[in-house]
């Protein structure tokens, strides 16, 4: 297999179309609805409050779709992983529902506004995959039964397929019919050309009726922070109730077409999709700040099973994992009245995107959405994983180490393969020369 060149990082969406660049806001100002955040979620909240004729502004940081929206494969599928059979088990029938129909409802908005935007938007049957063994426990090929009757049950026609065409031997597969693929950046630079925006405005704090901004004061009657991870400490305390996690892409010629999207059941494991004549290969992750596979691994991948292929980009990207696999969306806290926000998309960001800002913009223009419940940021965190987060925060809190973050002081990891300092607690990241790369620090380091 051919390789990029050593240490790069080359994007593909970004090099699919041509982003619109906005201004920078000077001075005060004031609106309805702030939203803080230029990428999927920011733009469709605009998008919806707009077709709805609210007073909005969208103030980004830097650039729009400078961030994870530019870095996604782009799936749009309402199969997260194996997770339905659980989630009726832990939240009941209802909520798993709930939570099923709005990703589907998802896809469908996608479907129809990509009618207006075309940005190769392409139906593609989804699969998760699982090797050959036991799943947690369990046999995987009846892992996978389990999983399809779950969906079944949910009111949507799963299957398992026992003969799917990966370059290697599997328990088999279940499959969700008619979901979808895109062209992000085509997709959300159109959406945003419309949209009343302002770039390179840095938010310095947010209040409970306005932000401040590097050059003036923004004042809302109501906010909504979509900055991928919320960067407000004082309410929420997402800072235990998420992690975030690395995973690594590789996007390859004359490799194979796989008819479809695959991702497999176990964590960090391969993910696999086309677009045009390239196949993504995803995968190597890790929970941020520790070590993985990265490139390597899929590099590795890619020379076994594709040898005559050649690699023509490779990128990373960033996700927020919640404590029970459901996005938080709403409310910011549960003292919060008129501050909201969306995250933890455990990897799934596009259709969480579509939930959330479906979600968001009915809720603050007071009409109330049948899906918020399940998604609500105060819900029960006596979860596991929280007390996992809890762990890293005191280990890292308390280590020796030079490099501290600038969001709650935690010791750094360096990371060799991005040539960055990362934080292994809340997962922000950092240039070698200590600017910011990634939320929730706000701020560069010395």
């Amino acid at each position: 297999m051919e390789k990029c060149e050593k240490n790069c990082e080359k994007r593909l969406w970004s090099n699919t179309a041509d982003i619109p660049v906005f201004n920078r806001l000077h001075g005060d100002a004031k609106t309805d609805v702030l939203i803080i955040g230029g990428g999927a979620v920011g733009l469709l909240c605009g998008y919806f409050l707009k077709k709805r004729n609210a007073d909005y502004m969208i103030l980004e940081g830097r650039r729009i779709l400078s961030g994870t929206t530019g870095l996604t494969t782009a799936k749009i599928t309402a199969q997260h992983g194996l997770i339905y059979g659980k989630m009726i088990k832990d939240t009941g029938y209802e909520k798993a529902k709930l939570y099923f129909d709005a990703n589907r409802r998802a896809i469908e908005d996608y479907r129809e506004i990509s009618k207006i935007y075309p940005c190769d938007f392409e139906e593609k049957d989804s699969y998760v995959y699982l090797g050959k063994g036991e799943y947690k426990g369990t046999d995987s090929t009846e892992a996978l039964k389990r999983e399809a009757e779950a969906v079944r049950r949910l009111g949507f026609p799963a299957t398992v397929e026992e003969n799917i065409p990966l370059p290697f031997e599997t328990a088999g597969a279940v499959k969700f019919p008619g979901q979808a693929q895109f062209n992000p950046i085509k997709f959300f630079s159109q959406i945003a050309g419309g949209l009343n925006i302002y770039e390179n405005t840095f938010i310095r704090e947010i209040k409970s009726d306005c932000v401040i901004t590097d050059s003036g004061t923004v004042k809302a009657k109501k906010i909504i922070v979509a900055t991928h991870f919320p960067i407000l400490n004082k309410q929420g305390a997402y800072y235990i109730k998420m992690y975030q996690s690395r995973s690594y892409v590789i996007a390859l010629e004359n490799a194979q077409n796989v008819e479809g999207m695959y991702v497999d059941g176990e964590e960090n494991g391969l993910s696999f999709r086309n677009y045009g004549n390239l196949l993504l290969l995803g995968g190597g992750g890790r929970r941020t700040g520790k070590k993985g596979g990265n490139w390597e691994e899929l590099r590795r991948f890619a020379t076994k099973y594709y040898p005559d292929s050649k690699e023509k980009y490779c990128w990373a990207a960033q996700d927020c994992m919640s404590l029970d696999k459901i996005p938080y969306i709403g409310l910011y806290s549960g003292t919060a009245e008129n501050l909201y926000t969306a995250t933890g998309f455990n990897k799934w960001g596009m259709t969480s995107s579509m939930a959330a800002a479906k979600i968001l913009s009915d809720m603050v223009m007071g009409t109330g959405n049948r899906y918020a419940e399940v998604f609500s940021p105060s819900r029960n965190a006596i979860k596991p994983q929280l007390f996992v987060n809890l762990g890293e925060s005191a280990v890292n809190l308390i280590g020796f180490g030079k490099k501290r973050c600038a969001h709650l002081g935690c010791r750094l990891k360096w990371n060799k393969a991005e040539h960055t300092w990362d934080c292994p607690c809340h997962g922000s990241r950092f240039t070698e020369s200590g600017e910011v790369l990634d939320n929730p620090a706000n701020r560069n380091i010395m």
